[in-house]
């Protein structure tokens, strides 16, 4: 034991140091347990840490069965096996009679926790399972002379999760070790487990595999998908669910086991591959089971196929007339592996083969998509561009609106800036196009450099930032403040007008007019007052037809009908007379604007007065102010202060009558409240909210 404490000096922490971090093992610091002893939450300092942080620290009860042998041989073991899926030992105590491990915090517990939670979705599902794989591939095949490991204890509540939802494989106390060039399996005697995970053959044999380990993780790939834990205590009697599992898969009757809320997430390719992978690693001959290797494989095949399942879908709607024309059927399960096939090239049944080009319109797009494009006639290929496209190793999403203009959606992760005072950090949002997810802004700022190329020339685009927000309507208030590098206006954006069918708001930023070239943009965004919830990138839209726009029951005023073969006419008629002297209170730059997308920014509307007004126009042209609380006066029983005038409105579009109007308001108390009680006569009406302590004003 001392050659021992000396070989891991380094990782040693003192006793004293441990009891003042958990308060003598307080149990409010406590935050796991089990039959080794309990694990408890404390700042330390540490070997890999100059500083204080936090900590998981495992007290391990020599009652309970634990003693020097699997203290030191979990030690000896994670310092020496690194990988980002296993959990980091961190420090040990072997004093005072202690054993005491100390280990990286896992911020979001084990695994076992969230099996049955709803809101971990099958994406999350999907990546957790390939960490842990891939953790335990490295444990039955590692590198260079080091030896192999067999956990010995593979369960859902032995892997735990970062917070990052990252998965790590822990608990090595039961684990043995054999050589790593040996090609069959280890057998290891004398070893225990978990009822419910344990390998079957090892009642018979009292010998455990690497493929014993290859088992357990099946139970835990069911439980995933599942929602539940493999066995459990009713009623006085313990029961085990792993052959009801086997028995469901076998009769094809998995919709009877899923997890209800999880099963809509899966694409049925996804589940398939998945399911099909786990039910191979509970098979009783232990020689049938996959090695961590080719789980690995399958699940990445599986999470592939719920990212993209169109490309799933390629032989049997798009892309069938081209495939068939090959001799012999190619076969394959991804995306990923018919464009190698296709590299590779193919031969053409001459009794069936047809004509392929390529249309210069869009050859630069097939030419920089992700995936591989088949198709057989302009249509085709224009219905593939309007469902969407990837382009730029899945981080920029390309699609063709109905009048085949260019849409451009750039993942926040290609155009994020690094921020050397914090880390970025996603989360996985199962309805989102890009691999990354949702940037977890933090209601921090952050810089974007975009560069969008690929769009429409001669059309008006507008840029949009698109976030997920905790609103249920179809729009979001939102406080978002950005401006350009190189400019000194910092703009702000109060409302996202639109929620896309994946649950994502839209916020426009600005418009501008494409010449065909590429776009490179350096947006900043300032802190968040509003909680955004997370990023997914940069969309680039072309701005909307205002006649498209208009509402069936929208009337004009005192105007001869116009018919839709004459827009232009029909919309400027809405302009108001003072427009160029409205503009300048705007904060947008109008130069080079059309008169359609004036309208559309009055419409919309803007800050004016120091952005203590918001101003635009309704359907009919008529103007409309909102005061902030800043900007009014609030009236109740101790303020009988006359309200602030209003600035230029009429119904009239005519700022030189208002003008005079609004000075007999504010003039004479008494002609302002005549004034309200006879606004039907002027069609106008007055709205005082004092509780709210907003002032409107509606014209009608």
């Amino acid at each position: 034991m001392a050659s021992f404490v000396t070989e891991f000096k380094h990782l040693e922490i003192q006793l004293e140091e441990i009891i003042l971090a958990t308060n003598n093992f307080d149990e409010s610091k406590v935050i796991g347990g089990g039959g080794f002893g309990k694990v408890y939450a404390g700042e330390l300092s540490h070997s890999q840490s100059g500083e204080k942080s936090l900590v998981a620290i495992k007290r391990l009860d020599r009652k309970h069965g634990q003693g020097d042998p699997e203290f030191f041989k979990e030690i000896r073991m994670l310092s020496c096996y690194r990988h980002e899926n296993l959990i980091s030992l961190l420090g040990f105590c072997s004093q005072g009679g202690e054993m005491i491990l100390i280990y990286e915090y896992a911020f979001r517990g084990s695994l076992d926790r969230y099996l049955s939670s709803t809101e971990l979705t099958w994406m999350q599902r999907l990546r957790i399972c390939i960490d842990a794989a891939k953790g335990l591939r490295f444990l039955h095949d590692p590198n260079g002379t080091q030896q192999r490991v067999l956990h010995c204890d593979i369960k859902s509540a032995n892997i735990l999760l970062d917070k990052n939802m990252t998965a790590k494989v822990s608990d090595f106390g039961l684990s043995k070790m054999g050589p790593a060039n040996q090609q069959y399996s280890l057998l290891i005697t004398n070893a225990v487990g978990t009822p419910g995970y344990c390998d079957p053959l090892y009642m018979q044999t009292y010998s455990l595999t690497k493929e014993s380990d290859v088992y357990s993780f099946g139970v835990v790939l069911f439980e995933v998908m599942c929602g539940r834990l493999c066995a459990e205590n009713s009623n006085g009697r313990f029961n085990v669910y792993v052959p009801l599992w086997r028995k469901s898969y076998e009769e094809n009757k998995l919709d009877d086991i899923i997890l209800q809320n999880l099963r809509k997430q899966m694409d049925p390719s996804s589940l398939k591959t998945f399911s099909d992978i786990a039910s191979q690693c509970l098979r009783y001959a232990r020689e049938e089971r996959p090695t961590m290797s080719r789980i690995v494989e399958e699940l990445e095949i599986a999470l592939e196929s719920q990212k993209f399942p169109d490309l799933r879908l390629e032989v049997l709607t798009k892309y069938e007339d081209i495939l068939m024309v090959a001799d012999p059927l190619l076969i394959y399960k991804t995306g990923n592996q018919l464009k190698e096939l296709l590299a590779k090239g193919l031969i053409i049944d001459e009794s069936k083969k047809v004509q392929l080009q390529v249309f210069e319109e869009y050859q630069e797009i097939v030419k920089v998509a992700s995936q591989s494009l088949f198709y057989t006639s302009l249509d085709k290929l224009k219905e593939i561009l309007s469902k969407g496209i990837h382009m730029k190793d899945y981080k920029t999403w390309f699609s063709l609106n109905m009048k085949g203009e260019h849409c451009i959606m750039i993942s926040i992760e290609d155009c994020l800036l690094p921020n050397e005072d914090y880390t970025a950090r996603y989360e996985p949002y199962y309805l989102s196009r890009f691999q990354a997810g949702l940037y977890q802004t933090n209601n921090r700022g952050f810089k974007t450099h975009v560069k969008a190329q690929l769009l429409s020339p001669s059309i008006t685009y507008t840029v949009n930032l698109v976030f997920f927000a905790s609103s249920f309507g179809n729009q979001a208030y939102v406080d978002i403040k950005y401006r350009l590098t190189g400019e000194p206006t910092t703009y702000t954006v109060y409302l996202a007008t639109h929620r896309r069918e994946d649950g994502l708001y839209t916020a426009e930023l600005f418009q501008f007019t494409s010449d065909g070239s590429i776009v490179d943009l350096e947006i900043i965004f300032e802190n968040f007052v509003t909680n955004i919830n997370g990023v997914e990138g940069i969309l680039f839209q072309p701005l909307e037809n205002l006649e498209d726009q208009v509402l069936v029951d929208d009337k004009v005023d005192d105007t001869q009908p116009i018919s839709d073969s004459d827009p232009d006419t029909y919309w400027e008629q809405k302009l108001p007379n003072d427009l160029e002297e409205i503009l300048k209170l705007s904060k947008h730059s109008v130069e080079g604007k059309t008169k359609k997308e004036l309208y559309s920014i009055l419409r919309k509307g803007f800050l004016i007065d120091n952005d203590q007004q918001w101003f635009t126009i309704d359907n009919n042209g008529k103007k409309c102010q909102m005061l902030s609380a800043r900007a009014t006066w609030v009236i109740d029983d101790n303020n009988s202060e006359s309200l602030p005038k209003l600035w230029v409105i009429d119904d009239n579009n005519s700022d030189d009558n208002n003008s005079d109007d609004n000075n007999s308001d504010d003039n004479n108390s008494d002609d302002n409240n005549s004034d309200d009680n006879n606004s039907d006569d002027n069609n106008s009406t007055w709205m005082f909210l004092p509780k709210l302590r907003f002032f409107f004003y509606f014209s009608s």
